[in-house]
């Protein structure tokens, strides 16, 4: 093949490279998330791989619009507890935090503090709740859920 066939060949072939490259990316994530990348990002608190697309969870927000990354609603429940002196917008309403519907597999995400919390899932750290879009027999809200979570003292 000489030189001019090969660049035209390239050219030609650039908008099919553009469109199988758009394959991999997920439109799954709200608007202002972070993406997750699976079995590589790690939890902020434990430093646990985050690979369980059931339980994750991530809060974004402050001057800088920082991201933390949770293998655990568990987790982000007691980093906020932790480091409110270090982040003190974290409890702000205007701080961003979602949660990964335990009835998806990382495809769907809840606004954390709208979402209710069933208890009896196996989760990554042992906090052992699932977040689901629905009110569900048994279901708590964030609330709750997260002062159960502060009893278990982990």
């Amino acid at each position: 093949m000489d030189r001019r066939r090969f660049i035209v060949a390239g050219f030609a072939l650039t908008p099919l490279a553009a469109a199988l490259s758009a394959c991999g990316k997920s439109d799954s994530w709200p608007e202002g998330m972070a993406e997750i990348k699976w079995d590589r990002d790690t939890c902020v608190r434990c430093s646990m791989v985050i690979s369980d697309h059931r339980f994750a969870a991530e809060m974004r927000g402050g001057e800088k619009n920082v991201v933390f990354k949770f293998d655990d609603i568990g987790c982000a429940v007691f980093w906020m507890r932790d480091k409110q002196k270090d982040y003190p917008w974290l409890t702000e309403t205007a701080t961003r935090f979602w949660v990964a519907d335990v009835t998806g597999s990382g495809d769907k995400w809840l606004e954390a503090r709208k979402a209710r919390y069933a208890g009896g899932k196996m989760s990554p750290m042992g906090y052992n709740y699932g977040a689901k879009a629905y009110v569900e027999a048994g279901a708590i809200d964030f609330e709750e859920m997260r002062q159960h979570v502060l009893a278990k003292g982990k």
